[in-house]
């Protein structure tokens, strides 16, 4: 715990904020570091201008049947908390569509304001559509958020412990993804890259397990025949008093990270839980997602240590 508290009060005092290219370049360089003490050989990957992405690697990806992700780039400030209920997907459609509905009212209520009094009706539809532009350029491109401890500050530091806590393994990969903010580019250009390597391997994506005593693990549909991986899954991480791992192989769940573009994939996050709305995660994109709790790193290092022999080994 001492190693994942030192960790943690560096990411958050001296890269809190990884959004421009220089900010992630001088944190790359620290990541490498970090990844070379804790005995792997890494490097970065680009994927040219167009793409923009550079990822970390860190093991062989031509040889590992095991992906462990987690983005490392942060967002821009919301103009709403960016809520997000894996489980509750009516919830979750609902929420962001009602958000896109007031930001569009806003719009019309203020191209009116401006085209009314004018009495130029021919105004308003220019305006409203200008509006409407710049609300959406400001939620991609506007100030960077400068609270980051969740997402996703605290898959970083859950993957960082992972690397010193299981045993080098050429059949497992670390992969630490750029871009998650622009249409999850980082692990697309991955994916396209080694087409023929990670078509068959198995992603576990980490995003966002820094907030909330629920645990959960969510394989996609393909993986939800893997009767191996649910084993092993079950196996390695059990209940504790401090985290509460939830293994969710049936129904319908939701999350919008870069695991969705590989096939068989296992994402991983921490939720509250409420009454009525089930699981969800707060706060993402505001200033205050400050929480990023220690228990559930060490938590999920051990239970990554004890999940790869056992997946492997079968």
């Amino acid at each position: 715990m001492e190693q994942v508290e030192r960790l943690k009060k560096y990411l958050l005092t001296v890269h809190p904020v990884r959004k421009t290219a220089g900010q992630k370049a001088e944190f790359r360089q620290w990541l490498l570091g970090e990844l070379k003490r804790s005995g792997w050989k890494a490097c970065e990957e680009s994927y040219g201008r167009f793409n923009g992405s550079v990822n970390v690697v860190a093991g062989d990806p031509d040889r590992a049947r095991i992906f462990l992700c987690a983005h490392y780039d942060t967002a821009t400030r919301s103009l709403f908390p960016n809520f997000v209920s894996p489980t509750n997907v009516a919830a979750h459609v609902a929420y962001h569509l009602a958000a896109a509905v007031f930001l569009a009212a806003l719009a019309f209520v203020a191209s009116l304001a401006v085209s009314f009094p004018l009495n130029k009706p021919e105004l308003m539809l220019p305006l409203f559509l200008i509006l409407a532009v710049a609300t959406l350029w400001v939620s991609a491109y506007g100030p960077a958020c400068q609270n980051n401890a969740n997402s996703n500050t605290s898959g970083v530091l859950a993957l960082l412990r992972t690397a010193k806590a299981i045993r080098h393994d050429n059949r497992v990969c670390l992969v630490f993804f750029d871009n998650h903010n622009r249409n999850f580019l980082g692990a697309s250009a991955f994916r396209k890259k080694r087409f023929d390597q990670t078509d068959g391997a198995l992603f576990i994506n980490l995003d966002c397990v820094g907030d909330g005593e629920h645990l959960l693990l969510m394989p996609s549909k393909q993986s939800r025949w893997d009767a191996e991986l649910l084993e092993a899954v079950q196996a390695a991480f059990e209940d504790t008093e401090a985290v509460h791992p939830r293994l969710l192989d049936k129904g319908l769940q939701y999350y919008p990270s870069d695991h969705r573009r590989f096939k068989q994939n296992l994402a991983v996050c921490a939720c509250r839980h409420l009454a009525g709305l089930g699981y969800y995660i707060p706060w993402l994109g505001t200033r205050r997602d400050v929480t990023l709790r220690e228990e559930n790193i060490a938590y999920i290092a051990q239970g990554m240590a004890r999940f790869l022999p056992l997946y492997l080994e079968k």
